[in-house]
């Protein structure tokens, strides 16, 4: 795949997602509070990046420099907890390790921001369904408007003279990591891209009669004429990118992981980058185990 096919592959995917508002529109950024931790600052802020809706987000660094700092958009899950939202980078949840996000990056040395995506945390009023409707009548695509907003944020992270902006990466778990493969695909600002528990081949979920298991916000119109999940990881590529699965998790049919892993490393090793891409698999289900935040943490620090 050339530059060229890898940009023409970006904004035909960007395409895909619906009726977007201007992506060069000015971001503005209030600070609400400030708060200082144990190992780290937290900034509460509200960002205007859409136009449309005010999307609040935290900026968490050590506190034990200043700057600039490698970053990472940290992504939060779903999993049908729609008051959590951002919280999730500095309170965890029960399908993550300990300790939370933002202190274990801290402690390496990362910033992170994580904002509240549509329909979660401070932006929770409207369901999900009502959300997806709304914007399906109006030209519009609900993930689409996820990762425009996540795409912005990187907008955002880059303007802050405390960001690192040739070491930012991105990752989640679940929902978080879908989102993290999709904006690493889109924006090669992301540096490093680290998915968990979330790679899932779109032909093997069918196959698996798995679609019910994500929410309707996950659903692109026309997504399957043009793009499979490896023809959107190969965006990627060759930045260095580690995905992390559960051969037991439903999300992730172990054909579509053999598939997905099969093409990536065979995509890596032409661009003689065979050690930029790793799929770790685990007998385990939909949850980050202790080994792989290990492995997160020692990818993070070769890479980021």
């Amino acid at each position: 795949m050339t530059p060229d096919e890898r940009q023409r592959g970006r904004r035909q995917l960007y395409e895909m997602m619906g009726e977007l508002p201007d992506r060069h529109r000015p971001i503005e950024a209030t600070t609400i509070a400030q708060e200082q931790r144990e190992h780290w600052v937290l900034e509460k802020l509200v960002l205007d990046l859409n136009g449309i809706e005010p999307v609040p987000a935290y900026f968490v660094r050590p506190n034990t420099t200043t700057g600039p700092l490698p970053t990472i958009l940290y992504n939060h899950a779903h999993g049908g907890n729609y008051v959590l939202g951002k919280d999730e980078l500095i309170d965890g949840r029960s399908a993550l390790q300990a300790p939370p996000y933002a202190q274990a990056l801290a402690l390496q040395g990362i910033a992170a921001l994580c904002i509240d995506t549509w329909a979660f945390g401070e932006r929770r009023g409207r369901t999900e369904s009502e959300i997806f409707k709304k914007m399906l009548w109006s030209g519009q695509v609900m993930w689409g408007m996820m990762v425009y907003d996540s795409l912005r944020a990187m907008d955002y992270l880059v303007s802050r003279s405390d960001v690192d902006a040739d070491h930012i990466g991105t990752l989640g778990i679940s929902m978080g990591s879908t989102m993290a493969w999709w904006v690493a695909a889109l924006d090669e600002r992301v540096k490093v891209c680290i998915d968990i528990c979330c790679l899932t081949d779109f032909q093997a979920l069918i196959d698996a009669q798995g679609l019910d298991g994500h929410g309707i916000y996950y659903y692109v119109p026309n997504l399957l004429k043009h793009f499979t999940t490896t023809r959107i990881n190969a965006l990627i590529a060759p930045r260095p990118h580690l995905s992390l699965a559960g051969n037991f998790d439903r999300l992730t049919p172990p054909d579509g992981l053999d598939e997905i892993d099969g093409h990536l490393k065979k995509l890596y090793g032409k661009f003689n980058a065979s050690d930029r891409w790793e799929l770790l698999r685990y007998d385990t289900g939909h949850f980050e185990t202790a080994h792989m935040r290990s492995s997160i943490l020692s990818f993070l620090q070769n890479w980021l």
